[in-house]
């Protein structure tokens, strides 16, 4: 059984509150979890920092708000104040990325540092 480490499930719960679409669409609270020099490779291969990202994400109804499925979310704690999750997600579509996410404590608390998403197809059996 994995190690209870309050660091991680800091990390994985911001994580999950990120694919909310209600979060994702509120500048406040999307704004709340985003560390201020967050930066991401997007699965489409653009660059984005935190300004875009909120600029893109909230107060409107975008196909990156739609509902997505996380699945096989894992942590480990690499520093005091450094989280690296991996996981996958799956929208409606069918659409899967492979997802990386460095997660920093600040004096506000656990936020994003740096994501990044990969696209892929499952392994046919």
């Amino acid at each position: 059984m994995p190690e209870h480490n309050p660091a991680v499930e800091a990390a994985i719960m911001g994580e999950l509150r990120l694919l909310d679409a209600e979060v994702r669409r509120s500048p406040e609270r999307l704004g709340a979890l985003l560390h201020p020099d967050f930066y991401e490779f997007g699965s489409s291969g653009r660059l984005w920092d935190r300004a875009s990202v909120l600029a893109e994400l909230t107060g409107k109804d975008v196909p990156g708000s739609r509902p997505l499925t996380a699945s096989r979310m894992k942590g480990v704690q690499l520093a005091p104040d450094l989280v690296h999750l991996t996981f996958d997600t799956e929208e409606d579509s069918g659409r899967r990325v492979h997802r990386s996410s460095l997660w920093r404590r600040t004096e506000d608390g656990w936020r994003l540092y740096f994501h990044q998403g990969t696209p892929f197809r499952p392994d046919p059996e």
